[in-house]
């Protein structure tokens, strides 16, 4: 961690990085002594900032202005939370930056503190240039989980936080311009059957044998909604996707299950209603409910929507794509499957585009890393904004 380039805004990104993944930052946990170490770091490098905290207390947004005051000129944003490492073979300490060769390992390195960390180095330069439109920065929290915790933020702004004319959420593109991606939205569905010793099953409703067969009907809507979609879509996969992850529930081996829980998640295109897979659900439901749960009062099946993330829809003349573009100096926007903070910015109406560092194949794996070329070039990409904004 000691190895010095030729930039110092470089080393001083690497160094901040270090400090920001040593924060232990899953959904779960408060983001609160990254936001105090952010803002003790701020002070006097001629920032104006102010905390949104969470409507519990315990997690908060920073949002940070350089350049002139009022409304207009371009947000950076990017998340503080991480997701879990528990029972990930990490070969080195996940929340301890390690440099190997070109890559800097650990959590959140890609996705997305070392955005954090590029956006926190520029600030000297951004404060020594000559603005004139603001340069804003916007680090949320619970990105991981809900895509909610930039909300709060979007509705002050124009009130007693300035309104910025558009947004590039730093996610991580290899610094390609994505001006479109899915929405996602997650599901619970709790399935209670009718207990009774299993050597006589017309006595009871099994909710684990009910669960699996909902499960499979899922994968079946997945299969539909593959067959009806434009296979040769921006896309990958080029249509909308249904997954479930968890599942759980029983007693015992010869107990009739009572309960019966799993989560799942739909991944749609922008033009998709959110509600587009749960309809067919539905439907599923209250046909197994005939079928296998008749003459049982108790028995039922419930689903609950945890997350609902809006899509980003590619905009014709998009002012934060062409400004993007010309930043990251290329001539074409990328679609990306995964869902983003973008789309929360363009449901507020803001122009929303995504470009970070990293690839999204580092995301969430054990060992994830960041190549430090990916940190030089978000580093051009950012001088190149002050420099646009200084005209």
């Amino acid at each position: 961690m000691n190895t010095r380039s030729a930039d110092p805004t470089l080393d001083r990104a690497i160094a901040l990085l270090d400090r920001l993944v040593g924060f232990d930052t899953e959904s779960a946990r408060s983001n609160l002594a990254l936001i105090d170490f952010v803002e003790d770091y701020l002070l006097g490098l001629g920032a104006r900032f102010t905390r949104i905290p969470s409507a519990e207390g315990d997690k908060a947004a920073l949002f940070v202005s350089f350049g002139p005051e009022g409304d207009g000129g371009v947000l950076l944003s990017g998340h503080t939370d991480v997701v879990p490492v528990k029972d990930q073979p990490w070969s080195s300490p996940p929340f301890s930056l390690r440099r190997d060769g070109g890559r800097l390992y650990g959590r959140g390195t890609c996705d997305m503190k070392g955005f954090d960390a590029l956006c926190l180095a520029m600030a000297p330069e951004f404060s020594r240039a000559a603005l004139k439109q603001p340069i804003h920065i916007l680090l949320s929290y619970d990105e991981e989980t809900t895509c909610a915790g930039c909300l709060d933020s979007i509705a002050r702004f124009g009130q007693d936080l300035p309104r910025p004319a558009l947004a590039i959420i730093g996610e991580p593109t290899l610094m390609q311009v994505a001006d479109a991606h899915k929405s996602v939205t997650t599901y619970r569905t709790v399935v209670t059957g009718h207990e009774a010793h299993s050597s006589k099953p017309w006595l009871g409703v099994s909710a684990v044998h009910v669960a699996c067969e909902l499960v499979a009907a899922l994968e079946t809507i997945g299969v539909e909604l593959r067959a009806e979609s434009d296979p040769l879509g921006r896309f990958e996969p080029a249509w909308s996707t249904v997954h479930v992850g968890m599942i759980s529930g029983g007693t015992a081996r010869n107990i009739m299950a009572r309960q019966c829980e799993f989560a799942w998640e739909f991944r749609g295109l922008p033009e998709a209603p959110f509600d587009q897979a749960l309809k067919r659900f539905e439907t599923v439901c209250d046909e197994v409910k005939a079928r296998r749960m008749s003459g049982f009062p108790g028995a039922k099946i419930e689903t609950f929507a945890d997350t609902v993330a809006p899509g980003l829809r590619a905009e014709a003349d998009s002012a934060a794509a062409t400004l993007a573009l010309a930043l990251a100096q290329a001539n074409h926007t990328i679609a990306v499957p995964y869902a983003t903070e973008a789309g929360q910015f363009q449901r507020g109406g803001l122009p929303a585009v995504i470009c970070g560092p990293g690839s999204i194949d580092q995301a969430h794996q054990p060992d994830e890393y960041i190549e430090i070329s990916q940190l030089e070039a978000g580093l051009a990409f950012l001088r190149r904004l002050a420099d646009q904004l200084s005209r």
